[in-house]
């Protein structure tokens, strides 16, 4: 049974195609996560889901009614979680939480003995009553967390809720996670983060360029792709040609299949190897032709790999992409000043 289903969406800001088409459901009860780098339309995505934005077209559907005709019913059964925390600095944690209780329109008995029930949840006993503009990012997200929570809601969406956190922050919030799935509440968690969306859902949708281009359970998207990826690390080339003849003795061999230069660090290849005692070509092959191998790596395939497969680019050199297009507009406007 699913609690999302997401039909066509289509949105754009100017020139800029932010979701063409993209198509996704959430089974209801599942920890489901967005994977994808700056810029792919996982933040609008959550913002039409959750009523804060209208798309250009499509359709969502939440709990058998339509979210984008019926928005206050959808926000009574939803929590939402921005990825920029926004709260007042002046109240105490406590004040915030009454207020939100109150914006819900929960009885004051209700919201205080909610209240009381996420800060022995969230161990927020030690700062709770402290004015908000003292707390550290940690203890905002999880006030945030809270906020969301407040009202018991069938789905929490998550907008890459642990972004800039330490070690103990994050895996607290992972942990609270993993326990709110166990209760039954569906949760949707976007982030970049790899290591994040492996560790915590069950199943998850890669986007890229405002489309879902994979889906399904992080085993079943690894274990599509078949044998083991390599990373090879040569010296630092001095031109793209010899990348260039790097990958192609690499596609001579048999055995050896997808390889991709990574743009990020030209010097750096990945492809993938099928059999037994393939290394060895591999390093005889680029000795005759003088290549010095400084490093090769082989692993079973990942959610990188996966997202390498269906795009020919890393997560990592998709962010730089973004990065640098950013760093690029800011010139510009400084230019124009």
């Amino acid at each position: 049974m699913y609690l999302i289903e997401i039909k066509e969406l289509v949105k754009s800001y100017g020139p800029v195609n932010a979701l063409q088409g993209l198509t996704l459901k959430v089974p209801k009860g599942s920890l489901f996560g967005l994977l994808g780098p700056n810029g792919a339309g996982k933040t609008t995505t959550l913002r039409i889901l959750c009523t804060l934005l209208a798309p250009d077209s499509g359709g969502v559907t939440f709990a058998g009614f339509d979210a984008l005709k019926n928005p206050l019913a959808a926000r009574r059964e939803l929590g939402y979680v921005a990825q920029e925390v926004a709260i007042d600095k002046i109240l105490t944690g406590r004040e915030l939480l009454k207020l939100q209780g109150d914006l819900y329109h929960l009885s004051s008995k209700q919201r205080d003995l909610r209240i009381d029930e996420l800060i022995e949840r969230l161990k927020m006993h030690k700062w709770i009553d402290r004015r908000c503009g003292s707390y550290s990012g940690g203890m905002r997200r999880r006030i945030d967390l809270a906020s969301g929570l407040l009202h018991q809601p069938q789905l929490l969406v998550l907008d890459e809720p642990t972004v800039g956190l330490d070690i103990e922050s994050r895996s607290s919030i992972w942990e609270l996670l993993r326990e709110l799935k166990e209760d039954g509440t569906t949760v949707l968690l976007s982030s970049h983060y790899l290591e994040e969306i492996e560790a915590l859902s069950d199943q998850i949708a890669i986007i890229d360029d405002g489309r879902v281009i994979a889906e399904g359970t992080p085993q079943q998207l690894k274990e599509q792709l078949g044998g083991d990826r390599v990373t090879l690390r040569v010296q630092e080339f001095s031109n793209k040609n010899e990348s260039d003849l790097v990958k192609g003795l690499l596609e001579s061999i048999d055995g050896v299949s997808q390889v991709v230069v990574n743009q990020a660090q030209g010097f750096s290849l990945n492809f993938v190897v099928e059999g037994e005692n393939i290394l060895p070509d591999i390093r005889t092959e680029l000795g005759r032709s003088n290549f010095q191998i400084f490093a090769l790596a082989q692993s079973r395939p990942s959610l990188d790999d996966v997202y390498l497969n269906a795009t020919g680019r890393t997560l990592m050199d998709v962010e730089l992409e973004v990065s640098s297009q950013r760093d690029i507009k800011l010139e510009k406007k400084k230019a124009m000043r």
